[in-house]
């Protein structure tokens, strides 16, 4: 069994301020991973590559570290021969080419020295996953991840350890960092080990998401259809938040967009756009608009829970749920014409709220 407890941190000021650093140098990284891997692709699919009139062997027309006969050596990562007769592992992914990169990074840039290594592994792997996420949901219908993003400040505020965290009471050793306290409002269960540590800052504190593994616990099992007995529908609404199939509905508070939360949000808005741009009085005041849009989501997600137990708790045997396909419902119609004139014929735009 699997399961995140996220807790609130209390760092000192040369903690924060070396987690600060971290993300800068982490962000680079990930940004010159992601523009390697960009130029390989460019070099090797729409350049095209050309051969060498001596060793009549193809090259590149420049060099990057996830090219075929790029900087980082030799690409063919063993050789060995299993007894199949198949060659084990023959070829590296970009990402094991990019982390074997990592040591000779720490002998030129010094200061990446101070990040742990699994901190700076997983930093590759995010980009793994994004370029995964990518290529499988091209395959998929039509709603899919976009292609990887350059980062800045605003979306890159988060690292991953991967090993070498520790929980003593209301205290957690993160290594390169050292002891840190949290707020210690849920105790850990006896029998679950921490498998990984995500620190993530936040508008107004650190925070660290732990998981934890118990394999002695085994992960839930379906029903099967047979089985099942009575259902619950839940219908997403438009004034109520949920209609549920025994004519019950939920309330929707609309904590964002309340007249209180609507004039709030205007008001420090306003304070944001007429600071100076780069000022330090219009950082704080971004600080405060920032502050204020986490506890809108704080509430949000709360009540969102309590929604979810309200309704897990209700004595059924399933819950059914509606796949909407919003993206879709949110698109221009598709733009029709006549086969024999060519002209344009009405689609319904007109009619499509959006």
């Amino acid at each position: 069994m699997l399961t995140n407890f996220c807790f609130k941190l209390r760092p000192n000021v040369t903690q924060s301020s070396v987690m600060d650093g971290w993300l800068d140098m982490l962000r680079s990284t990930y940004n010159w991973s992601l523009a390697d891997r960009i130029a390989q692709y460019n070099q090797q699919f729409i350049q095209g590559d050309y051969c060498d009139i001596r060793t009549r062997g193809e090259a590149c027309p420049l060099t990057c570290f996830v090219s075929k006969n790029g900087a980082s050596g030799e690409p063919w990562k063993d050789t060995k021969i299993d007894k199949d007769g198949k060659l084990k592992n023959p070829r590296r992914s970009a990402g094991d080419i990019q982390i074997t990169a990592l040591p000779e990074l720490k002998k030129r840039v010094p200061w990446f020295g101070e990040i742990d290594s699994t901190v700076l592994q997983q930093n590759v792997k995010r980009l793994d996953t994004a370029y995964k996420n990518f290529f499988s949901t091209r395959r998929c219908a039509n709603e899919g991840r976009g292609f990887p993003k350059f980062k800045n400040r605003s979306n890159f505020t988060s690292f991953t350890y991967q090993m070498g965290v520790k929980v003593q009471g209301s205290k957690i050793y993160l290594p390169k960092l050292g002891w840190m306290r949290f707020f210690n409002f849920r105790v850990i269960p006896e029998g679950f080990t921490i498998k990984a540590a995500t620190i993530r800052k936040r508008q107004d504190a650190w925070y660290v998401s732990i998981r934890i593994e118990d394999k002695s616990i085994p992960d839930y099992v379906l029903k099967p259809l047979d089985e099942v007995k009575s259902i619950l529908g839940c219908d997403l609404g438009i004034t109520k938040l949920v209609h549920l199939s025994d004519r019950h509905q939920i309330d929707n508070p609309k904590f964002s967009t309340s007249k209180k939360a609507k004039r709030t949000l205007k008001i420090r808005q306003r304070r944001v756009s007429r600071k100076v741009k780069g000022s330090k009085n219009r950082q704080k005041a971004a600080s405060k608009l920032g502050r204020f849009h986490k506890k809108i989501t704080d509430k949000r997600v709360t009540y969102q829970w309590a929604v979810a137990n309200k309704i897990v708790s209700r004595n059924v045997d399933a819950i059914a749920l509606e796949d909407l396909n919003i993206s879709g419902m949110l698109k221009r119609c598709r733009v029709k014409t006549d086969e024999t004139t060519g002209r344009f014929l009405k689609n319904g735009q007109s009619r499509n709220p959006g």
